[in-house]
């Protein structure tokens, strides 16, 4: 645990929960001890883990803007950045979207052992009910990120998160003409990665 708090510290981003270190240093076993019978990241190194995964998705957490109380997970995988949100945004009340059943079952247990609000929905992010609106929709590594993003921001009511490439977030703000895209940051630990915000913009007034 000192560990995690000493990289989340190194990253200025100390300020968390009480609980929040604690919470980490859970996930962070699960997260290990699952990895040896599942496919939930190439990272097998702990302190790679803690620097790449969970530095990587706190940081998206403390930069999300203000007032969001519900947040979609698209494609959680390992649960990043959604956990993560979780933690350290207890405010938020975050849905973890998972298709693959056995990866499903890890997300229940992480959510079940940390004690998070929260719930996993099991199944295609496409199949959710039209009525499934969330305040945000987050996104990182989604297979087909270009079919994906227009069934993302049907969900979104206000912002499209997206933990990815300087590249793809440029291509990404030529199909959604209803996003005004915030000026991107870097992701801490990484060369490439940056935090891309999309706001839904205002509808028009209409005339009289």
């Amino acid at each position: 645990m000192e560990q995690i708090e000493a990289e989340f510290s190194r990253a200025s981003l100390a300020t968390l929960p009480p609980a929040a270190y604690e919470q980490f240093h859970e996930y962070l076993n699960l997260l290990l001890r699952w990895n040896q019978r599942l496919n939930l990241t190439a990272i097998r190194d702990p302190l790679q883990v803690i620097q790449r995964h969970f530095v990587e998705s706190a940081f998206v957490a403390q930069h999300l803007p203000v007032g969001i109380t519900s947040l979609l997970d698209y494609g959680s995988g390992a649960g990043l950045p959604g956990i993560p949100i979780a933690i350290c945004r207890p405010e938020i009340r975050v849905t973890l979207a998972e298709a693959q059943g056995k990866k499903a079952s890890f997300l229940q247990e992480v959510l079940r052992v940390l004690a998070l609000p929260g719930q996993v929905y099991v199944g295609r992010v496409e199949a959710m009910s039209e009525q499934s609106l969330f305040d945000a929709v987050s996104m990182r590594a989604v297979e087909k990120m270009e079919s994906a993003i227009p069934i993302a921001v049907q969900l979104a009511r206000r912002y499209l998160v997206l933990l990815t490439t300087g590249k793809s977030a440029a291509a990404s703000r030529g199909f959604t003409p209803e996003l005004e895209w915030f000026e991107p940051v870097p992701l801490p630990n990484s060369a490439q990665m940056i935090l891309a915000i999309g706001q839904r913009r205002a509808a028009p007034q209409e005339t009289q």
